[in-house]
């Protein structure tokens, strides 16, 4: 049901990585309006925004996760204040809440290192990863550093909390966050199926943790102690380039999954091409959905406003968002006002 009287805003954030940097940043836009407004300022220079979170009991408090940690706007980004960190010099990339507790919130880190907050930000506590150990085959992948590039807090039980990296596998803690261990290691062959994206748990099935990976789609029953292939469509021999999941805030049997050809694993010639998926069984089959368009680019994003759940937007690695207020029976295709490429691409996408 949509909220006749909220207005939806979507954020953008824009970023490069390694030796491709552009000038990054974020763009809103208003429901109904054709542009995006660009409201970087006051972030660091050349801000690359790879995180972002809506806090869920006001909409108006956005954070931002970049390069020089964690930002907090109280005005839906038109200023923003650095909040403090527990360690200097490293890289914000994923930032979650915990669905039952809006001040609870955790941000993910390049190099890999977990920090929790419990007054919205105020102050921050670095979390134990220190018995974490990587599957051995990602162990020998310099330059890359380990990332965390999602997290996701049990809405059942928060104690149970998982962290998606890349790339390195995936990262569990039963205490809220204390402490993390690995779920998932072995004498693996390749690492495309340790190279995450995203991390998911729905409350109509808790138990299950989906994850998106390079090239596949994954789900660990008994709270990640034992994995099977999700099967999507494959976009290209052998597999699709899976980026990131949401589940419905209305009804959590509904999951969304951005996907895509190109990059990551696919064949040198593979076309680039976007996609969006939708499963209403908790990830048992999916149906991919008719934006009455196909982006020229793999889709990096979808979000769905909590308070209008009928609002649905995702967007593409080529700069297209599409945006549906009927729960994507039909879409609206809006162009970001700058133009993606390697140095500067979508990273998050939030609405509320």
């Amino acid at each position: 049901m949509v909220a006749t009287n909220h207005l939806t805003y979507t954020y953008v954030g824009m970023a490069g990585e390694g030796d491709f940097i552009g000038e990054g940043g974020i763009f809103r836009q208003a429901d109904g309006e054709d542009g995006w407004d660009d409201i970087s300022a006051g972030l660091p220079g050349n801000p690359q925004v790879r995180a972002l979170l809506l806090k869920s009991d006001n909409s108006a408090i956005v954070f931002a996760g970049t390069q020089d940690g964690v930002y907090r706007s109280a005005d839906r980004g038109e200023s923003w204040q650095r909040l403090p960190d527990p360690a200097e010099g490293r890289e914000v990339w994923s930032l979650a809440a915990d669905p039952s507790d809006p001040n609870t919130i955790f941000a993910g880190y390049e190099p890999c290192s977990i920090a929790r907050s419990r007054d919205g930000g105020g102050t921050w506590q670095d979390m134990d990863t220190s018995k974490v150990i990587y599957p051995h085959i990602t162990t020998y992948m310099p330059p890359l550093a380990k990332r965390v590039i999602g997290i996701s807090v049990d809405p059942v039980d928060p104690r149970n909390v998982y962290a998606a990296i890349e790339v390195g596998g995936l990262l569990a803690s039963r205490d809220g966050g204390e402490t993390w261990t690995q779920l998932m290691d072995g004498p693996y062959l390749r690492n495309n199926t340790l190279d995450l994206h995203q991390v998911a748990v729905s409350a109509a099935d808790h138990g299950t943790v989906q994850i998106a990976t390079q090239i596949a789609m994954f789900r660990g029953k008994n709270h990640g102690s034992r994995w099977e292939h999700v099967q999507v469509d494959d976009m290209f021999p052998g597999g699709s380039y899976c980026r990131d999941l949401a589940v419905a805030p209305d009804d959590p049997s509904t999951i969304y999954l951005a996907s895509g050809a190109g990059g990551g694993a696919a064949p040198p010639d593979t076309v680039p091409e976007g996609a969006l998926f939708r499963s209403r069984d908790v990830g048992e089959t999916w149906e991919r959905l008719d934006l009455g368009d196909v982006p020229p680019g793999r889709m990096m994003q979808v979000a769905i406003d909590p308070a209008a759940p009928s609002r649905i937007s995702c967007a593409s690695y080529s700069g297209e968002v599409y945006h549906s207020h009927d729960e994507g029976q039909t879409w609206k295709k809006t162009m970001l006002p700058v133009e993606s490429t390697r140095s500067l691409h979508i990273y998050p996408m939030v609405c509320g």
